[in-house]
């Protein structure tokens, strides 16, 4: 399963009003995150490494619905952590489908088979299974002997129901062009559609020794483009966006067009850096300084080119080079010559490092809303 005809014209759509009505700054996914709980514990993450009184925390069905209609984004993707786990996203997902959201429901798979009761085939709604390649890699990725097989095995059982499924796969540094793209023969053959993107280096992953930098990244998915020349890779991403990747385009990210809600609150300035949070959308969008992060600008940006930062760049770029976006699609994604010029890092800015303040913030919070649950408990009792 790709990109529906359906979903191509509602977003496309929603892009040309957001261009006609003037707007620079306008959300194109909805980053969702009802909780940061995962039932692994992968070497790339830098998601899950919160104290239990954080990891217990979720979102309520209402603060999620409430974060949709506020964002009005046109597709939600739900992230986490683990959302299966979350005893309510039945009913998440159910309201947000309610609304003709197109929504994303990632996941590990490893709860899939048991939750699919949980949830109604829906042109809105499709599946997004982590998958980070071919066996060997993706249970290393997991840390979890026979992942990829549990993986595999709901996808084709989500598929069996009816459901649309697609499956997401991050690239580390050590992937051999030839693997991925034997992957990528094996999600054909799956019949699923691919999400593919390079690693983002989390500064507090377990591992910090495989994430990609830029230039690797651009050299690798060369190579995978051209071993996939007459191929029929279901590749569920702009033309645009691809041609970044094998670095032919020089693009700038573009850190509004996926906002993150988290239990945190709406996360500044992207899904992958933490460096404050708003109490609501319009904040966000107000408060932020964008012009201080990016690749160039900050130096924990230096070798982002995740989709989630630049997807909606490529969607914009496609909007003002619509025939140039037709001729990637046309010819496909060149993969030899000289590539396009690279952002210079001469400027950047430092990074900073506040998630432990963060945490120490939100841990006051918990434990000062539990005293006053504690002590409204107490002074109910005695009156009574």
């Amino acid at each position: 399963m790709g990109v529906s005809l359906r979903q191509k014209v509602a977003v496309g759509s929603y892009v040309l009003r957001q261009r006609l009505a003037g707007r620079k700054r306008y959300p194109l996914v909805l980053m969702l995150e009802p909780l940061f709980r995962c039932n692994l514990a992968c070497f790339g993450c830098g998601k899950i490494d919160y104290p239990d009184a954080i990891l217990n925390k979720r979102l309520s069905v209402k603060e999620c619905l409430d974060a949709v209609d506020e964002c009005g984004a046109p597709m939600v993707a739900i992230p986490g952590g683990e959302p299966l786990i979350h005893k309510e996203i039945g009913e998440i997902v159910k309201g947000i489908v309610a609304r003709k959201k197109f929504v994303s429901l990632c996941t590990n798979a490893l709860l899939l088979e048991k939750k699919l009761h949980l949830f109604e085939p829906s042109p809105y709604l499709f599946f997004s299974v982590h998958l980070d390649g071919l066996k060997e890699h993706h249970d290393k990725s997991v840390c979890m002997e026979g992942g990829f097989e549990k993986a595999v095995s709901a996808v084709k059982a989500a598929k069996a129901k009816g459901f649309a499924v697609n499956v997401n796969c991050t690239i580390f540094d050590g992937h051999p062009a030839e693997d991925i793209a034997a992957f990528l023969d094996l999600t054909e053959e799956l019949g699923v559609g691919v999400s593919i993107s390079p690693g983002y280096a989390y500064e507090r992953a377990p591992d910090q020794q495989h994430f990609l930098n830029r230039r690797k990244t651009k050299e690798l998915f060369r190579r995978v483009f051209a071993l996939g020349k007459f191929k029929n890779w279901n590749l569920t991403h702009s033309s645009m966006f691809l041609d970044f990747l094998a670095g032919n385009q020089e693009f700038h990210c573009t850190p509004w067009g996926m906002p993150t809600r988290n239990i945190f609150g709406w996360q500044k300035p992207c899904y992958l850096l933490g460096e404050g949070y708003a109490k609501t959308f319009a904040e966000l969008m107000e408060t932020t300084d964008w012009n201080l992060y990016g690749t160039g600008r900050y130096e924990k940006c230096a070798n982002c080119m995740a989709h989630c930062g630049y997807e909606a760049t490529a969607a914009d770029a496609m909007m003002k080079h619509p025939l140039q976006a037709a001729m990637i699609a046309w010819r496909g994604v060149k993969t030899e010559g000289e590539m396009a010029p690279e952002i210079s890092l001469a400027g950047q800015r430092p990074a900073q490092y506040v998630f432990d303040g963060q945490v120490q913030q939100r841990l006051s919070e918990i434990r000062a809303a539990e005293a006053r649950e504690k002590a409204a408990k107490t002074a109910s009792a005695t009156a009574a």
